[in-house]
This record gives C-alpha cells, structure tokens and sequence, in this order.
C-alpha cells in the first residue's frame, strides 16, 4: 500500500477541516460546516483519517459517549462516518483505520458498534463486530383530552431557539433507562440543524422539547428532550391530536402506563463487546444519537 499520512482530530487544522467536508458531503450529503461553526464539534467526536497533501482521502470517525442499559452506565465508541476518496478505494484504507480505531481504544470501552448501510454488511464482522436486531416500537393512541396550547415551534436559525435547544441538550436526562445514550450532545445538535429542523418543539408548561412529525393518522416521535421525569400522557395529549390513532417511537420508551408493541428492525447495528458485557434484546438505539 501506498504511505500515505495518518492524522487525527484536527478541527482546527483549517484545510484539513474543510477537506473532510468536503468528502463527507461528496459520499454521504452530509453538512458539517454550520455545525462546526455554531460549536457543536467537541473533543468527543475524533476523525481518524489519512491525508495526501492538505487532502484527506479516507476517514473513520470516533465518538466518545456512554450508554445506559437498564440504568447501567457504559463505556461506549460509536462509529461513524466511514468514507474513502473514490480515487483511492480499494487499497484497504478503511480497513487499516479501522485498526488504529481498535488499537487506540484497547480495553478502553464496554462497548464499540456502528450503524451501516447496506453495501458495507460483509466488512465489519471482520473486526469482531456482530449484526443485532433491533426492534421498532409502537403504541395506538386514542386521545383522552386534547390540549394543543403551550406548544412553540422553535427555529433553528434563530439564535434564543438554537440556545434553548442546546441547553437541553446538554442537561438531558437519557431518553430511556432500558437503552439511552449520555455525552451526545454534539450528535443531536447535528440532527436538529441538519435532519429535524422543521420538527423541533418546545411545551413551555411541561418544560421539554419533542422532536416529531405527523403525517394522516400516525406519528413518528423522534426524540423527548426533558431535564427531569415527565408524564408521558400529558405530552402525547399535547402533541399528538386529535386525528392520532399510532404513534411510534424512534427510541425504547420506558415510559409508565402506556402499552406499546414492537417489531424487529434491521438497522444496520453491528457491536463489538468487551469482556463479558452483553447488549441488551428488544431495544432500538435512539434515532438523534446515531453517528
């Protein structure tokens, strides 16, 4: 293989920066500038890549967080943003970053997984990655009362919103105790300027911010941003209408009273376990913390 120069988290190597936008733009349509420049890449998101020049050519992202299973806390390394310049592929770049990525963070988590699509299902297991099953959870919904006063939608370009939204996202308690994520911030800020941003609400009297969309009879709720517990039938009664019949959850809701069903999903999940540490069945990743 060609040497080319290995280099890592270098958000404030400017050329460095901009070329690895570029790059993920180019394979996946991502944006990361007005993430970067609104202050949202902390030293928990680490690129690890190789560079030729000011240009880098082949990139596989660390992101530093911990997961709660069943009100456990767990080291986690989520993975993210695998990519290679078309014009260097197939020179096992992705797959020597890959060892680098296992080599610096050796005994250092619980848990290391990824989210992949589908042309790259064959790669991962190479590196002690395994397939896990979620599953997709949802509730039929019948109104008991409806209160849709003390909803604001907030906006994410201006800037009191964008605060308020940050803000949240930094004091949050884990979406769910069954499986939830912690030390994410950076992510979710991603998903509000760049995937919800039409979708982000805030209920002034509960104090939270839902992240949702309906479309006919059903609602996908993306996320629940509260700072302390919440009563799950006050927020559904506001936010869902009177037209709701289903609702369903884009994370595993752990909420008291409400009766929900679920179905397998296949995601793309693939986690490499340390020890004796075991990912937890009938569960789905939250859908603003995935890398």
């Amino acid at each position: 293989m060609q040497k080319f120069i290995f280099t890592k988290d270098y958000k404030n190597n400017e050329a460095l920066r901009k070329s690895f936008f570029e790059l993920a733009t180019d394979t996946f349509g991502l944006s990361f500038e007005n993430w970067y420049q609104k202050g949202f890449w902390s030293e928990r998101y680490i690129p690890f890549s190789f560079v030729e020049g000011d240009k880098i050519i082949a990139n596989v992202s660390v992101n530093i967080l911990e997961l709660i299973m069943n009100g456990e806390r767990k080291k986690a390394i989520q993975i993210g943003t695998v990519m290679t310049h078309p014009e260097y592929q197939r020179r096992g770049l992705s797959a020597n970053l890959m060892n680098k990525v296992l080599e610096e963070y050796e005994n250092k988590y619980d848990f290391m997984y990824l989210f992949a699509n589908n042309t790259v299902l064959d790669f991962y297991p190479k590196f002690g990655f395994k397939a896990v099953e979620e599953h997709l959870f949802s509730m039929d919904f019948i109104p008991s009362q409806y209160e849709h006063k003390g909803i604001r939608k907030l906006n994410v370009s201006q800037a009191d919103d964008l605060r308020l939204i940050h803000k949240f996202a930094s004091e949050r308690m884990p979406v769910s105790q069954r499986l939830g994520t912690d030390y994410t911030q950076g992510i979710l800020m991603y998903y509000c300027l760049n995937v919800f941003s039409d979708d982000i609400y805030y209920l002034e009297n509960e104090n939270v911010i839902a992240i949702y969309k309906k479309e006919n009879n059903h609602m996908d709720i993306f996320d629940i941003i509260n700072t302390k517990e919440v009563k799950i039938h006050d927020i559904l009664a506001k936010i869902a209408g009177r037209d709701t019949e289903k609702i369903t959850f884009h994370f595993t809701p752990d909420y008291k009273g409400i009766d929900i069903e679920s179905n397998t999903f296949h995601g793309g999940l693939f986690v490499r376990t340390n020890g004796e540490n075991l990912y937890p069945v009938h569960v789905k990743h939250p859908i603003t913390s995935i890398a």
